[in-house]
């Protein structure tokens, strides 16, 4: 088998001539801050994800942090009913000795935001088929002082949501309230289980939009919230707390701000870039990395050495990464350099840095797991002619 001569990457930035054409405009504008092309950007995911309630930030490490900042503090649903208002309380708030369940297989994009508002984290262990959190150790590992649940859907692949729901409720009739859900969406931009969106189930969700996620703005993020009122509460916090929308006689001046927030917003360079490239990444780039996936499962099915993850018909990733578990690890590597293809394990594991060593546990799943798992190359600028050519460089054995 010969050898190709240029690398064949596991990650490229997607943008399209138009993206650098509108952004140039922009730039040229006078007007580069927050403005009509993010609300038109938020306008196009509101519609694509199927909610109203989507706010864009400037990274997704911001819609972490701003997710888990504002559930410190307990919320209240304001209901009309027979024209009469009154308060539904459907949130207590975090207290300092709480507890934020979570994956330690992830960028440390989606646990470092827990340290930063001050929060405990605990360690759950991870599925080996599938690379999610572990629902098992989840639900063992539930207590009193469990208020949040962070779950990443890894390379796209959707957690089990009805299970995850199953073990909220389970939690509720046990110590009298819900956790809350929040899902890192980064990998799965585009994907669904039973037929919904990721980002459309009812839960906290967090979408990243970095250089070489699906859709990139560039840098930048979005939440997206199940209650209006967080939607509202998060527009003001993302820019310092102040309101943008008001009526001011001084466009400069600012009324009272009543609660502190963050510069955590979008740009109009940024989501001008985002606006730009969506229709081409959701109507041409997705279906193309879903293809070369395809094309993998099966013809890696029987390899020797070589273990596929879980893929059931009830969801669908949009493999923003395709893993799989090989045989000696370090063999395979060595091998995938010699023939001019990028590998790797994409993140390393949250739970071995020292600033969180008090966390530390065992967590056998996932101790296995980091020596057998790999990542192929599968984006859209994966041809028919590279797809085969990695599959062959993988049966021709390492």
């Amino acid at each position: 088998m010969k050898v190709i001569q240029d690398t064949i990457p596991l990650f490229k930035v997607f943008m399209t001539e138009k993206a650098s054409i509108e952004t140039s405009k922009v730039l040229t504008s006078g007007f580069i801050g927050q403005g009509p092309k993010v609300e038109k950007f938020e306008e196009i995911l509101r519609g694509y994800l199927s909610n109203d309630n989507v706010v864009t930030v400037n990274s997704a490490t911001s819609a972490e942090h701003l997710a888990i900042h504002m559930l410190k503090r307990s919320e209240k649903n304001i209901i009309s009913h027979h024209g009469v208002c009154f308060e539904d309380r459907f949130w207590d708030g975090i207290k300092e000795d709480d507890e934020i369940l979570t994956t330690p297989l992830t960028c440390t994009a989606t646990n470092w935001p827990i340290l930063a508002n001050g929060l405990r984290i605990k360690w759950v262990d991870v599925d080996p088929n599938t690379c999610n959190i572990d629902l098992d150790d989840l639900e063992r590992k539930i207590t009193p002082k469990t208020k949040v649940i962070m779950v990443v859907h890894w390379g796209g692949y959707p957690v089990d949501l009805d299970r995850l729901r199953d073990i909220q409720l389970k939690t509720l009739r046990l110590y009298g309230f819900k956790p809350v859900i929040i899902e890192d969406c980064a990998h799965a931009f585009g994907s669904t289980y039973k037929g919904q969106k990721i980002g459309s189930h009812g839960n906290i969700c967090t979408f990243s939009f970095q250089a070489i996620k699906h859709l990139t703005t560039g840098d930048g993020g979005c939440i997206v919230f199940p209650h209006k009122q967080q939607y509202n509460r998060a527009k003001l916090l993302r820019w310092y707390g102040i309101d943008r929308d008001e009526n001011r006689k001084d466009f400069r001046c600012e009324s009272n701000i009543s609660e502190f927030g963050f510069k955590m917003h979008m740009n109009d360079i940024n989501a001008t870039i985002g606006i730009e490239n969506f229709s081409m990444v959701v109507e041409e780039n997705l279906k193309k990395t879903i293809d070369n996936a395809n094309f993998y499962n099966n013809a890696l099915s029987d390899v020797p050495g070589v273990t596929l993850l879980e893929n059931k018909l009830d969801r669908q990733s949009t493999y923003w990464i395709y893993t799989i578990k090989v045989d000696r690890q370090t063999d395979f590597m060595n091998k995938m350099k010699h023939c001019n293809i990028m590998v790797s394990r994409v993140h390393e594991r949250n739970d071995i840095h020292s600033c969180v060593s008090e966390y530390r546990c065992h967590l056998p799943n996932l101790d296995k797991l980091v020596k057998e798992m790999i990542c192929i190359p599968v984006g859209w600028w994966i041809t028919p002619e590279n797809r085969q050519y990695i599959v062959d460089c993988i049966k021709s054995g390492w």
